[in-house]
Order: structure tokens, then sequence, then C-alpha cells
């Protein structure tokens, strides 16, 4: 029971001194300096990361787009809903319906699963800043249907699609298993 008021009492303690710099302004936002992971992708996060830390389902992320620079690869989410609000500048959009160009002020959702799939071009020389925020109800399946691959969020884990495997691969012998698993310390069977 201690153990449980001491977390929770360290989560309130730190949620308190979170709290104080959870207002953003979106007029003083600062971005990550990082160099880009991958030449012609580059979004870059705001660096006052707080609202992550204290929703559990919900995240707003400040984010700015370099000129000539996709944001991701081309993805949807399984288990999340987003939705972007264009702050500065103009990009591309690109989505299963085809292209829009998005500019200042305007609003795009996207819907979980192949539908709300999408990625963001900077067309323009000018940087684009953009508000993603998202639903995710814990776990989220990401999938990428130009490279076939599947991302398995919060772990980060990344796999090919077309490497599944059947339900029941490697479960041939499952008595070996409870075995092993029902030895004593002394490793006697139990």
């Amino acid at each position: 029971m201690n153990k449980t008021v001491n977390t929770i009492a360290d989560r309130v303690t730190q949620a308190a001194e979170i709290i104080k710099s959870t207002k953003y302004n979106l007029r003083e936002l600062t971005f990550d300096k990082k160099p880009l992971a991958k030449p012609g992708f580059g979004v870059k996060t705001n660096t006052n990361r707080t609202a992550k830390l204290l929703a559990t389902q919900f995240s707003l992320e400040p984010r700015l787009l370099p000129a000539k620079a996709f944001s991701f690869p081309y993805h949807f989410h399984r288990h999340a809903e987003e939705l972007f609000i264009v702050l500065k500048g103009t990009m591309t959009l690109r989505t299963p319906r085809g292209f829009q160009k998005l500019k200042q002020g305007d609003v795009v959702f996207f819907e979980k699963g192949p539908a709300g799939a999408h990625q963001l071009y900077n067309h323009s020389r000018q940087p684009c800043v953009y508000l993603d925020l998202a639903i995710q109800p814990g776990a989220d399946v990401v999938e990428y249907p130009d490279s076939g691959k599947l991302l398995i969020a919060p772990e980060g884990g990344i796999y090919r699609k077309d490497s599944a495997v059947g339900y029941f691969d490697g479960e041939e012998n499952p008595w070996a298993h409870w075995l092993a698993a029902h030895k004593t310390k002394k490793g006697k069977k139990c």
C-alpha cells in the first residue's frame, strides 16, 4: 500500500512541477535542433513536451516542417486519430483521396484505419508550423503502405508487414514449455 501511495504522491508532485509550464504560447515555440534522421524528411517537434507527459490518451505536439521536406513516411494509425491545424505557412497533404494544398488556418482530421493515411510535404521555401493533436488509447499500430512496414507504438518496434507468421507457429510442443516452467527450485518437476 505504501508503494502505491508513494507512486501516486510522486506522480502528483511531478504533475505539479510540470503544470507550471504547460501553457503554450504559439508565438514563442522552440523546436529541436537535431539534424534530419534521413535527408528529405524533417519534422521538428516543439522542445516543450509537457502536454504529452500529463495526458494519458491525448497528445498535442506543435511541429515545424522545414522547406522542401516530407513530414513522416506515408502512414495511418490503426488505433489513433489525429487532427492537424496549420498555424503558419503552406504545405501539401497526401491522402488516399489525392493531394491538396494546406495553408494557415486549415484544419484536417485523420480517422483511424487506411482511410486516414496521410503525409505532408512542404513545397514552399519557408518553414510550416502546425499542431498535431492525437487521441491515442494506449498501444497503436502504425502502418506504412508505401514500404509495407508496421510500427508498434509506443514501444517503437518496426516490422515488415509481409513477415507475418501463423498464430500457432512455434507452438509445436507446448508440453516442453510446461515442463520447463513447472520445475521447482531444486530441479524437480511439479
